[in-house]
């Protein structure tokens, strides 16, 4: 899952989308909060969540969770960029760990490690962040701190696409979905009213969906308009 800025009527809003395999929703609500998340996929959904480290997803409390490296990487380039002396050591270190869990897992997925190796060298990259999570937090609210407090929240969502093969390591499918929308937003702007985003969104799912089922998105919204009666134009998964 995913969500970015968005406006209606110049109103500020979210753009929200959740991708599975074959189908891709997608949401402009008012907030930014588990609620309007909860609407995507359900409040009690226990599949596997990929997602940044955006507080409300932490709310499905039956998913497993899979927090993206990505951004945490981004994370510690920014605060290198700007750190110096002692101010660099943190980010520095997390930074170390994750190109580390990413090497770990190529060579798991390269077949070029055994498996009691490969849990050798994931228990210590998991005693790496503990040693950096005892570390005291000196000052209420200096970047270091918040990093460390966040790796503290997402440490148990942190390691999954190790502990799991399969599992992405970041959320880029949500990413990937996206940013078509953000590159027509700076282009000719948002939605003038609620009414023009729920047919957005309509439009941005069912165009989506169809592509990722391989069918051609033209001739399903073409079945739509001309038949009398409700269709499910693309094929959906089963509920559970």
């Amino acid at each position: 899952m995913d969500e970015t800025g968005w406006r209606v009527g110049g109103i500020k809003a979210w753009l929200w989308v959740a991708v599975a395999e074959l189908v891709t929703v997608y949401a402009i609500r008012r907030g930014r909060g588990f609620e309007e998340a909860a609407e995507l996929i359900g409040k009690d959904y226990a599949g596997l969540l990929v997602r940044d480290g955006w507080g409300p997803y932490r709310g499905f409390k039956k998913a497993l969770h899979q927090t993206c490296a990505a951004h945490l990487e981004r994370r510690c380039r920014e605060m290198l960029e700007v750190a110096r002396g002692r101010g660099r050591e943190l980010p520095k270190a997390v930074k170390a760990i994750l190109s580390g869990a990413l090497k770990l897992r190529d060579q798991r997925d390269a077949g070029e490690i055994a498996e009691a190796d490969f849990q050798v060298e994931l228990d210590k990259l998991e005693q790496q962040l503990r040693a950096l999570l005892a570390r005291p937090i000196s000052g209420a609210d200096n970047p270091q701190g918040r990093l460390l407090r966040h790796l503290g929240r997402e440490f148990d969502a942190l390691f999954t696409f190790l502990r799991l093969p399969g599992v992405p390591a970041t959320n880029w499918m949500a990413e990937q979905a996206l940013r078509p929308a953000v590159v027509n937003r700076k282009v000719w702007g948002d939605n003038r009213s609620w009414n023009g985003a729920r047919h957005q969104e309509c439009l941005m799912t069912v165009l989506s969906t169809a592509r990722q089922q391989h069918r051609e998105p033209i001739t399903v919204l073409a079945d739509l308009l001309r038949t009398p009666r409700s269709i499910a134009p693309v094929a959906l998964p089963a509920p559970a």
